[in-house]
């Protein structure tokens, strides 16, 4: 049986599990509770020699492999099972493309931004939180023209690039303070896509462990 780690709150766990269904394997989830996260286990010492010495979440146990970083494990699944790849070579290196976007700007800045608001310790400082509130625009002004006459980032299907770049559209709005789809009509069309595209498809709040809970600040 496949085993992913990770909680609901993770977009990057999410895009993982989002694969797990698209492809419809059997596979189980193996909770690390948000609290613990917040608390710092997964950056302990023993944790990270344990269990993933990068002190991040998702790991992908498959086959006898530990697998790590979203990216990296999308990938994977895409190889290995033939499908969500792209159609020919040149969509393939597109996919790339998308991927190094995602995880260095698209995800990045927007995830950082949600942890800020919802899940931080303290508050935001008023000026960082601008700082990457612009980098979120920025990023996201890209991603909606891209899309404005496409259905997808890549082809004429999804691939494993609009899987990673959904990783963390479907939270609810009051963790980001991000009204997508009043600002970011192509985008919020292709999330809606995506939802009645991919099989076995499911908020994140139902596909994985853990509990909502209330943004902080």
């Amino acid at each position: 049986m496949i085993k992913l780690h990770g909680f609901s709150q993770s977009g990057n766990t999410y895009k993982v599990a989002l694969m797990l269904q698209a492809l419809r394997l059997p596979w189980a989830a193996r909770h690390v509770p948000l609290a613990d996260f917040a608390a710092g286990l997964t950056r302990s010492e023993p944790w990270r020699q344990a269990e993933n010495e990068m002190g991040e979440v998702p790991i992908l146990e498959v086959d006898g492999k530990r697998l790590t970083q979203s990216a990296a494990i999308l990938h994977f699944l895409a190889e290995r099972h033939g499908q969500y790849q792209g159609a020919n070579e040149d969509e393939r290196q597109d996919v790339l493309r998308w991927l190094f976007f995602d995880n260095h700007k698209f995800t990045s800045y927007f995830a950082t931004f949600r942890f800020m608001k919802s899940f931080a310790p303290t508050a935001p400082d008023p000026a960082l939180a601008q700082w990457f509130k612009s980098r979120v625009d920025n990023a996201f002004g890209i991603v909606d023209r891209h899309l404005s006459d496409r259905a997808f980032m890549v082809g004429d299907a999804p691939t494993i690039a609009d899987i990673s770049m959904c990783g963390y559209q479907f939270f609810p709005v009051e963790e980001s303070g991000y009204d997508i789809a009043a600002r970011y009509p192509a985008i919020a069309a292709w999330r809606d896509r995506l939802k009645t595209v991919l099989p076995g498809w499911k908020p994140p709040y139902e596909l994985l462990p853990g509990e909502q809970v209330a943004p902080r600040w």
